[in-house]
């Protein structure tokens, strides 16, 4: 049987073809606007969905909603309950031995390789989600996570003819779920302002705060991850808040968490503290 981290390794290399072949391949204006769709329904997914959602629970949502929350993260990236453990098991051990993420194992391992294994046992990353493994539907997605994202591929193939496979579906699909999120990965824990005292190297980063639509307010989810947005304040652009946001006011989503005033000002470092500390 193939290796797990071959496989992910083989569907990551091969989804990377259709994007370079756009350089020799005749598109029409059509389907970059469905690249801009896609590449705010990826972040969508991954930022609100499995992250502000369900690994850090910060607004809630009936069941049937839940559910189609999962189904579109698996789509294109990852199963809530996989991605949940693993990313609630980074905060407790960030920027330490034990953080699959972060960039104390290097570039390389940060941007790639803990795609492709991860360090963490299936014993724990349903020992961190017990709040989820208690839905079949989201165990069943975390067995099957393959099937909604082959669906995803299949259908926009199908659908869209393969100049929106590969604008849409396959470079939206690179930039936001392999390089935008090892971007955060890597540079929130290397470059950027560190506001806050969060026991960790996490660091705010403006390029990837706009790009991500607020996913780059790393210092700041760190600071308080329960928060539904990261942008703290109004100069900081937080384009996922504010879909949910309007997601509330129709009902769909409800109990947005916002970031309490105490909190904003607990931990704050001044200037030449930030400064030493990035030393």
């Amino acid at each position: 049987m193939m290796n797990i981290g071959v496989f992910r390794a083989m569907a990551i290399a091969l989804l990377h073809v259709p994007p370079l072949s756009l350089l020799f391949v005749e598109t029409r204006r059509a389907n970059w606007i469905l690249f801009v769709a896609f590449y705010i329904v990826i972040l969508f997914a991954l930022g609100a969905g499995l992250h502000r959602y369900f690994a850090h629970r910060s607004f809630e949502a009936n069941r049937g909603v839940q559910f189609g929350f999962g189904l579109l993260a698996a789509a294109f990236f990852a199963d809530p309950i996989g991605f949940s453990g693993r990313h609630r098991l980074h905060h407790r051990y960030s920027d330490t031995a034990r953080d699959f993420h972060g960039p104390q194992r290097g570039f390389w391992f940060s941007w790639i390789g803990h795609l492709l294994e991860d360090g963490y046992a299936e014993s724990e990353l349903l020992a961190a989600t017990p709040d989820l493994v208690r839905y079949p539907e989201l165990m069943w997605l975390h067995h099957h996570s393959y099937l909604p994202g082959l669906l995803a591929v299949a259908s926009t193939l199908l659908l869209g003819g393969y100049p929106t496979f590969a604008a849409g579906y396959c470079l939206a699909w690179c930039l936001v779920a392999i390089h935008g999120s090892s971007a955060v990965n890597y540079f929130c824990h290397t470059i950027g302002r560190h506001r806050y005292d969060t026991g960790d190297r996490s660091t705010n980063n403006l390029f990837l705060g706009i790009v991500l639509l607020g996913e780059g307010w790393h210092n700041n989810h760190h600071h308080y991850p329960a928060a539904a947005r990261a942008g703290f304040f109004w100069y900081e652009p937080d384009g996922l808040y504010y879909i949910l946001r309007i997601l509330s006011w129709f009902g769909i989503i409800h109990g947005l968490r916002e970031v309490p005033d105490a909190a904003r000002e607990r931990g704050l470092l001044r200037k030449r503290d930030r400064t030493a500390r990035a030393s």
